[in-house]
């Protein structure tokens, strides 16, 4: 086990994991324990998590136009939603499957999905949960954008959150931020659980929401004690009683975030992550399942790097789309 301790003094403190940080002219009062990790590792995803914060853009930035309700099918109109979600086998937790689904607006009926599933050997490492994870997901990305596909998302929903995130008092850099610099696209993060920052926690949040149960709106802001608008919580159906967390990813304001979950709403969490959660979880069931039955593919069924073509089945009539391009990076396996 390793063991960081690094301490310097300064002004202007923020928390982290519920400890103090300092600024960024100085390091500051940290310990992260974690058998692979080591101090080059750390300062890293420090520097790099900071580069990446200063390309943030934390306002309305893409040429679509939102319509006025799903129906609307003029041109230059928002269609395509991506939502992307990672699961992880509960029989092996470094086994991990990256989704990423894209919805039709106008429907909210998935008309593109894909799948990656990798063996992760990077190591978690406390506020920077975007550097194991969004490898994956932007490799599914890169993959969708180079095949030329008419589907490729103009937005994307992120199974985490955006600035809501436990690494300052100054707006921090959670997966959906990440993602969104790194694809260049416009993200908003979902969170179902919610991020003790700057003060907020579940019963204060719970308070608020209880308080503006007699106004017109369905969501309360995120006020910290800095005052500071980290996202949104929203009880976004009727009778919902567990909020979801709304927060800016990149390239969008939270009111138009606000809009555009309000509008993809089925249940409490929206469709494109709903379904991208709902389809990593079965395509994991699905392998163990092909696994426990014994059921082999055979080497005649490959082709162009990926299980069966279309119209061809694969074990128990269970159809695949499973990339065995190279390993996504240093730390992932691709694995069958």
């Amino acid at each position: 086990m390793n063991l960081i301790a690094l301490k310097l003094s300064s002004d202007t403190d923020y928390r982290t994991n519920g400890k103090t940080i300092r600024n960024r002219r100085t390091l500051f009062n940290f310990v992260a324990r974690s058998p692979k990790l080591d101090s080059d590792n750390f300062f890293s995803h420090f520097r790099a998590q900071d580069l990446l914060r200063e390309k943030l853009i934390r306002e309305d930035s893409f040429t679509w136009k939102i319509p006025e309700d799903r129906s609307d099918s003029e041109e230059g109109l928002l269609r395509y939603i991506g939502g992307v979600d990672i699961s992880f086998s509960k029989d092996d937790p470094s086994m991990a499957c990256g989704t990423l689904v894209v919805l039709d607006l106008r429907t909210l009926q998935v008309v593109y999905e894909d799948f990656s599933l990798v063996n992760i050997r990077v190591p978690y490492v406390p506020g920077f949960l975007a550097f194991r994870e969004a490898p994956i997901l932007l490799e599914i990305l890169e993959k969708m954008k180079k095949s030329g596909s008419s589907f490729y998302p103009q937005l994307l929903m992120v199974d985490g959150n955006g600035i809501l995130h436990p690494r300052g008092k100054c707006f921090c850099f959670g997966l959906a931020c990440h993602l969104g610099v790194e694809a260049n696209l416009p993200t908003i993060g979902i969170g179902k659980n919610l991020h003790h920052v700057d003060g907020l926690n579940q019963s204060r949040v719970r308070e608020l929401l209880e308080a503006g149960e007699n106004s017109c709106k369905d969501f309360i802001n995120l006020v910290g004690c800095s005052g500071h608008i980290w996202g949104a919580a929203m009880r976004s159906t009727q009778g919902s009683i567990k909020p979801i967390f709304i927060s800016i990813g990149h390239r969008i304001s939270l009111q138009t975030a606000l809009r555009l979950v309000q509008m993809t709403c089925k249940y409490r969490v929206p469709e494109p992550t709903r379904q991208a959660d709902i389809r990593s979880r079965d395509y994991i069931r699905k392998l163990k399942m092909n696994a426990r039955m014994k059921t082999y593919v055979e080497p005649d069924l490959l082709r162009g790097g990926r299980f069966a073509e279309d119209g061809q089945s694969c074990g128990l009539g269970f159809y695949v789309l499973l990339d065995l391009s190279p390993v996504v990076g240093p730390g992932y396996e691709q694995i069958v």
